[in-house]
């Protein structure tokens, strides 16, 4: 039995993560989680179960209680980044862990819908084929704080992409539909190319990493109680 069972999808291949978590007797990689999965991982009884991406909208997404009955069967569940980040900052309180800027983000109110981490994929390579909210967001505000983009713009982009559907969110249509001049347009999507921000995938890497510790302390200690990173 596994003693690591990570969800994960478009927000890190499976081969990055690997880099930092490699799969084997001991580490399992499953699709994105959805309603019911829990139960086979909870009677496989590992000591830590990594929550990163999950499936919603067209499919039942995780439930509340299917966590709780994790956290409850003395298993270290630790979410991230998409879904996981999300569910985090719903039941910190009762003993699930968050990691990474999206889940302090939700945490603090910041940001509240599900639609913030939103994307569709391909349901085979599961690579995103859009562009979460979230990641557009924290994008925009870097630019804004390098100087690439001034405050109008910055507003005009940022309403752009919350007003479209999800499965269209992408920065070529962000940009596009904010209306700016084509001097303009052509270069903020040069520079997002060039340095755009991928914070589900940045948090994706730190979950791991944090579960790697977590692994490696267990090894080195009996003591296998949670501690809260943010």
């Amino acid at each position: 039995m596994p003693d690591v069972i990570i969800y994960l999808g478009p927000s890190l291949s499976q081969s990055e993560a690997e880099e930092i978590l490699p799969a084997g007797p001991e580490v399992q990689y499953c699709p994105p989680v959805r309603r019911g999965d829990l139960a086979g991982a909870i009677a496989a009884a590992p000591r830590i179960i990594g929550i990163i991406d999950g499936l919603f909208f067209e499919n039942a997404a995780v439930g509340h209680r299917e966590i709780l009955g994790a956290l409850k069967a003395g298993i270290l569940v630790v979410g991230s980044s998409s879904m996981g980040a999300l569910r985090a900052a719903e039941l910190s309180p009762f003993g699930m862990e968050g990691i990474g800027e999206v889940y302090r983000r939700y945490q603090a109110g910041l940001i509240e819908s599900d639609d913030e981490v939103a994307l569709i994929c391909d349901p085979v390579s599961n690579m995103a084929l859009s562009e979460a909210l979230v990641n557009i967001r924290i994008t925009l505000e870097k630019a804004l704080s390098s100087g690439v983009i001034d405050e109008e713009e910055h507003s005009a982009l940022l309403q752009a992409a919350q007003h479209q559907y999800y499965p269209d969110r992408t920065w070529p249509q962000v940009i596009r539909g904010a209306s700016l001049p084509s001097t303009r347009t052509d270069a903020i999507l040069l520079w997002v190319r060039a340095s755009g921000v991928d914070q589900k995938q940045d948090d994706a890497r730190a979950a791991l990493r944090y579960i790697a510790s977590r692994m490696n302390r267990q090894m080195n200690s009996s003591d296998f109680q949670s501690s809260t990173l943010s």
